[in-house]
């Protein structure tokens, strides 16, 4: 596949303020083209949200980001063109009514459509439809992805994918648009360890071939940098590569800040509304 330029992330400072109290706080860090970052925290300690406002999908309220170059959340708009979603509950879910082929045939539509400049727009249907199921195929090749594979072939439902097969095929939709970041949310939910372990190759494969990904977890592998919404210490913070897991007195996690806030911790109902306002927006 066409390896596209990644796009570097940073934060500083970076928090959002629901309606009920803190979402996530003090989020600082920075992340290289075509690295992979882990986003780690329990669930309900505002992972989805920061992975949706480094993308350009939610407005913060603290601190300010980059990504690729551009400003958040001043040029959200902006992030957005460059950045794909792949699985993110109550926001990019695959609808489980829809088969394989109709889930890879509607984004190739829509990529030709809305994703394409005009003057492709232009070219004679054939040599369009060529270039869409070549961009599909690379987009499927990419996530490891083989629909010949299936029970049903293509005509398989979403519904009837496995755990890990519909994470794959959410991976190789994102990349039908050839993006500069790639965000996956619950990467390792409900994964056995085996699974787990493919999941995250799968990721790292992504960001070897140029696009940075960021991935939510609840336990991030070695050897990728770790951005955490509620360490130990009750603080936002981001941890550096280790090749096995480091204890709080290792040295390798930077807290953002010295003195921790003083606000009640976060939790799952100030997410939801943080998700219904990103929603509504």
């Amino acid at each position: 596949m066409e390896s596209p330029h990644g796009a570097a992330v940073s934060a500083e400072d970076f928090g959002l303020e629901g309606p009920r109290g803190r979402v996530f706080r003090n989020v600082t860090f920075s992340a290289e083209p075509g690295e992979l970052v882990a986003i780690e925290g329990p669930s309900g300690s505002g992972r989805t949200c920061l992975l949706l406002a480094l993308t350009g999908r939610m407005r913060t309220t603290e601190g300010h980001a980059e990504t690729g170059g551009l400003r958040l959340p001043k040029q959200a708009a902006a992030v957005r063109r460059i950045a794909a979603l792949g699985p993110v509950p109550g926001v990019s879910e695959l609808d489980p009514a829809f088969t394989v082929a109709e889930h890879l045939g509607e984004r190739a539509l829509l990529q030709g459509r809305y994703g394409s400049p005009l003057r492709a727009l232009l070219r004679p249907r054939a040599e369009r439809r060529a270039a869409a199921e070549a961009r599909v195929d690379e987009a499927l090749e990419a996530a490891g992805f083989d629909p010949a594979t299936l029970p049903k072939s293509g005509r398989t439902s979403v519904r009837d994918l496995e755990r890990l097969e519909a994470l794959r095929l959410s991976v190789a939709l994102a990349l039908i648009g050839r993006p500069r970041l790639l965000a996956v949310d619950d990467t390792d939910l409900k994964l056995s360890d085996a699974e787990r372990e493919q999941a995250w190759a799968l990721l790292r494969s992504v960001a070897d071939a140029g696009t940075t990904v960021l991935a939510v977890c609840s336990e991030s592998p070695g050897n990728t940098q770790v951005v955490r919404t509620a360490p130990a210490d009750g603080e936002a913070g981001v941890e550096e590569p280790a090749t096995a897991p480091a204890d709080d007195e290792a040295g390798v996690r930077e807290p953002a800040t010295e003195e921790p806030a003083a606000e009640e911790p976060t939790t799952e109902e100030e997410t939801a509304d943080a998700l219904a306002e990103a929603r509504r927006a």
